[in-house]
């Protein structure tokens, strides 16, 4: 088998670990920012653009790998 065979494979990875990383992260972030709401009230308008910010840097990140997965899908700049 040559390298270039494994291609669809490491693109399925980089797509699917992902997507799982954020999702799991976008999770706890999300009930962590609800317990500590629960606790002080008076800190949710404080963490709520610290908890939105956080989100749309672990959404970017899965959505750069998606984006370099599909590129490496469809340019293949590893075939020689």
């Amino acid at each position: 088998m040559n390298g270039i065979d494994f291609l669809p494979l490491a693109v399925g990875h980089m797509i699917g670990l992902g997507a799982i990383g954020s999702c799991i992260g976008v999770g706890l972030l999300a009930s962590r920012y609800l317990e500590a709401s629960a606790r002080q009230p008076e800190m949710m308008e404080p963490l709520q653009t610290k908890v939105f910010l956080l989100v749309g840097v672990l959404d970017g990140a899965f959505i750069i790998a998606t984006g370099i997965g599909l590129w490496f899908a469809t340019a293949n700049p590893f075939k020689g």
